[in-house]
């Protein structure tokens, strides 16, 4: 298949500079024997590099996002964060909503799931860690860009709380706000049988 050039929805996040912070990443980790996850697809951009190199699916909530995935010839699938899902994922990668944002600063459309992160700008990231245990395999990475409008290291301690190690593998600064890249992995010394 030869996926056309999507065409843009205004209720989709365009790629910014964390986007391309995180797939030039994604390119130093990926390997082509990996299952790859992507959480959130938005553009389907990160997606579409990570087919060309493994087996990849990326999910959405938004339906517009889904359908500029699918143009790009992602494949994708509709839900809320990897719900529904079985893996085991050899390597995961997300680009949360990280904003601080509160009650009065929401504008309740499908933007809004990829911007909106909760007063502490960490509501969906603990989302995502809760259940990340049972998608992740024994072995497996996940890459998760954060700013630090989040919170790095509180961001860091969720995950190890949750059983997980965690360190930068690339960051940016960018209109006074310091971007950076977490390579998370499973502490095997904490997995229980």
């Amino acid at each position: 298949m030869n996926p056309k050039a999507p065409e843009y929805h205004e209720q989709v996040y365009q790629p910014e500079a964390d986007t391309y912070l995180l797939l030039s990443s994604v390119k130093n980790e990926i390997r082509n024997i990996d299952t790859v996850l992507e959480v959130g697809t938005g553009s389907g951009i990160i997606a579409r590099a990570c087919s060309e190199r493994a087996r990849c699916v990326a999910t959405d909530v938004n339906p517009h996002a889904c359908r500029m995935a699918h143009q790009m010839g992602v494949e994708v699938v509709r839900t809320d964060l990897y719900a529904g899902l079985k893996g085991p994922f050899d390597l995961i990668v997300f680009n949360p909503p990280y904003l601080p944002t509160t009650e009065n600063e929401r504008i309740n459309d499908w933007l809004e799931y990829a911007l909106d992160g909760g007063p502490d700008g960490r509501a969906v990231i603990h989302r995502f860690a809760s259940d990340l245990q049972r998608i992740l395999h024994p072995h497996g990475r996940v890459l998760l860009l954060v700013s630090s409008l989040t919170g790095i290291q509180e961001t860091r301690e969720l995950f190890a709380e949750q059983g997980f190690l965690s360190y930068i593998v690339s960051e940016e600064t960018t209109e006074g706000e310091r971007l950076v890249v977490f390579r998370i992995t499973h502490d095997l010394c904490s997995l229980r049988d």
